[in-house]
């Protein structure tokens, strides 16, 4: 988009402000789509963003959902998906919400342990039903480069190979579940193509050892995703021209039958798909010095973006800014240093800064607008939405340059009973100071 069309929508909607392209959504599906073996099965990772539009868009390029909790389930069900094309992961999942999701038809997922397995067992069979289960191995050697590790090294996620092979009985056809594949997530945005391949290649690899060594049926190998793009900086995501044929190859060897879906052969992917369709725009409100930084304040922060990755689960942020809206600068403001400039927002922390080397094509003065790229994942929803209560950025859509829907997330406290509440806590319900009875109004 232009910025004169950013401009528009700011002048429209108000600052802060997220706009997500769907052309650009649709692009980013291809693109990957292009670069996997074929056939393969493609999970849009709602964890990325789960915007309602955007998994819309991504179901309708063919992607299925890999979801993580009830909140995801709805958002995946809202998008128009099926329960019976979700794959549901992740590591300590409730009896709950394993039954919601059984409930609403789900019958894929991923097992990180036997204690999970047995768990979706149970429940399943008291619906009448089986639940198709992979196992996540935490496969023993680290093959690439990444910024986040997912295994070989001590994890949450999973089990290793090893482990498996010593448990095998554990994993066992029962009433209300069976094993039918594999699933492998090692790294997270792998830093190169080579890193990429070699992760892939290896679990490849894994699979076939759990096949010839456990009898394990492989009706399904999921080889997770890695594919990476850039993080509110310029740049256009990856590129793996090598990808599908050095994959193609490891699986011809070791899976002969998957270009027949013997085993079905599934990736996985969040940044990719929605990185690049993102942009967040913002408002200088001050520009101050203070002990020889310049410090360059926004009305967004780490409560709209990037509130993870004082987590280290994503990079810090590197902003590249453009003024859009340059205003007069108010009497007594002082000059920012574009070299030396710190990106900071409203919060009152020391920890709400998305930039300490914030670059500019020209000093940044209050009133000026700027322009944050690349941040359609790991975003809005992956941020420090209820710290310090200020109002979510708002979130527009747009396809053809053209807004499409425009709404604002919202922190609700609602009213919650729990199934069979000790006395203690009845009592004490109705007034803020636990208060109850006639005074209780005070």
């Amino acid at each position: 988009m232009s910025a004169a069309e950013f401009r528009e929508l700011l002048a429209a909607y108000g600052s802060p402000l997220y706009v997500y392209d769907l052309d650009e959504v649709s692009a980013a599906a291809d693109r990957l789509f292009a670069c996997l073996p074929r056939p393969s099965t493609l999970y849009y990772s709602f964890k990325a963003n789960p915007h309602p539009w955007i998994a819309r868009t991504l179901r309708g390029r063919g992607c299925r959902a890999e979801i993580s909790s009830p909140g995801e389930l709805a958002a995946a069900l809202e998008a128009g998906f099926a329960g019976d094309s979700c794959l549901y992961t992740g590591p300590g999942k409730t009896a709950a919400e394993v039954d919601a999701a059984l409930a609403a038809g789900v019958r894929r997922f991923s097992v990180e342990s036997a204690v999970d397995y047995r768990r979706i067992a149970d429940l399943a069979a008291a619906r009448g039903i089986t639940a198709s289960c992979l196992v996540r191995v935490h496969a023993e050697g680290a093959q690439g480069a990444t910024g986040v590790r997912m295994s070989g090294t001590p994890s949450p996620f999973g089990i290793t190979t090893g482990q498996f092979l010593a448990t095998r009985d554990d994993f066992a056809p029962r009433p209300g579940a069976e094993l039918t594949g594999a699933h492998f997530f090692p790294l997270s945005n792998a830093r190169d193509e080579a890193s990429l391949i070699a992760e892939m290649t290896h679990s490849v690899a894994q699979a076939a050892r759990l096949r010839d060594t456990a009898g394990v049926e492989l009706r399904t190998v999921d080889l997770g995703g890695g594919f990476a793009a850039p993080y509110a900086r310029p740049g256009p995501p990856a590129r793996y021209p090598a990808l599908g044929a050095a994959v193609t190859s490891a699986l011809d060897t070791a899976l002969p039958g998957w270009r027949e879906g013997a085993p079905e052969i599934a990736f996985e992917s969040g940044r990719y798909l929605t990185g690049s369709s993102g942009h967040l725009l913002c408002t200088v409100t001050d520009v101050k010095t203070s002990h020889g930084r310049t410090y360059v304040v926004a009305d967004t922060g780490v409560h709209h973006l990037g509130g993870l990755s004082a987590l280290g689960r994503i990079r810090p942020v590197s902003v590249q800014a453009e003024p859009l809206t340059p205003a007069p600068p108010p009497p007594g403001a002082e000059p920012a240093d574009a070299t030396r400039a710190v990106l900071a927002g409203p919060l009152c922390t020391p920890a709400d800064v998305l930039s300490r080397d914030l670059t500019t094509d020209v000093p940044p003065r209050p009133g000026d607008v700027l322009i944050i790229p690349n941040v359609g994942a790991y975003g809005l929803t992956a941020s420090l939405l209820g710290f310090l209560s200020h109002p979510a950025a708002a979130e527009v859509v747009v396809r053809g340059g053209e807004p499409v829907d425009v709404t604002r997330l919202s922190l609700v406290r609602t009213a919650h009973t729990p199934a069979t509440p000790p006395p203690s806590a009845v009592s004490g319900l109705g007034h803020p100071d636990g208060r109850s009875g006639p005074d209780a109004a005070g």
